[in-house]
């Protein structure tokens, strides 16, 4: 079987072209598509099929497990859509398990995609790593993140396993962690550790949590704009009066791939 990878900010992935809801890729075969020794070596894997006749985005982490929503994998499988004919350019909605998402994807340049609601749940947390403690911010975006800002990137060190975040019953299912730097006016830096996927180049969720907990933490009021510069490169989040957060950066396709051989297992 033939598939496509492709990064948004080198937040990376596998996509599979399913339109008619055909293909069953278990746990365990994603898990091998996306091992970077053995597999292709991804984030994360998308299925692109088709819904009620509306694009689903079927979205799983690089340990095979379930994702409510990915924004940078979002865009890549728009880019996909539009590349491959899929759909003209233009805007046009996409369905997740955290609801539709409606983008606009112009045949080249940056993909803006409408977010949703970003929610300050109001809890204080900490997190945890490497020696360090910092208190930080327990946001929504449908994902779960945990969101702290630091003085200096270096005190984060490896983020080779899991930071922890307490309290621990307020993520049931685990929570991506961003640490973050303030660079600039309305600029930031950050690291971001993705549950199901150790840390990752970028992740499209993480800016826009990191955007609201900025604007709190700057003590500034909505609508408010940052520019983000993960590691994978640069990402624009808007969040209005009513937090919708809108994201804005790029998507490349790079290659197809025969993931033939992982789907005998």
């Amino acid at each position: 079987m033939i598939a496509t990878y492709g990064h948004g900010t080198e937040n990376d992935f596998v996509l599979v072209f399913d339109p008619d809801n055909e293909i069953s890729i278990t746990t365990a075969q994603t898990a091998a598509i996306c091992n970077r020794v053995s597999g292709v070596g991804a984030d994360g894997l998308i299925r692109i099929t088709k819904i009620d006749a509306v694009w689903f985005m079927d979205y799983r982490n690089a340990d095979g497990s379930l994702a409510e929503m990915c924004g940078n994998g979002i865009r890549v499988m728009a880019r996909y859509l539009v590349e491959r004919g899929h759909m003209p350019e233009g805007i046009f909605a996409i369905n997740t398990r955290d609801g539709i998402k409606h983008l606009r994807v112009p045949a080249t340049g940056d993909i803006s995609v409408n977010m949703g609601k970003v929610v300050d749940e109001g809890e204080e947390i900490t997190v945890s790593t490497n020696g360090n403690i910092w208190n930080g911010y327990n946001i929504s975006t449908g994902n779960p993140h945990a969101v702290v800002f630091v003085d200096d990137m270096n005190l984060v060190g490896s983020l080779s396993e899991a930071p922890k975040v307490r309290p621990t019953d307020s993520y049931p299912e685990g929570v991506n962690v961003e640490f973050v730097k303030i660079t600039g006016d309305h600029e930031v830096a950050m690291r971001v550790f993705e549950r199901g996927s150790r840390e990752t180049r970028s992740c499209g969720t993480g800016t826009c949590a990191v955007a609201l907990a900025a604007a709190l933490h700057s003590k500034e009021r909505l609508p408010s704009h940052w520019v983000i510069y993960p590691p994978g490169g640069r990402l624009e989040v808007s969040i209005d009066g009513h937090s919708n957060a809108t994201l804005i950066g790029p998507a490349v396709l790079v290659k197809d791939v025969d993931i033939t051989e992982f789907l005998l297992a």
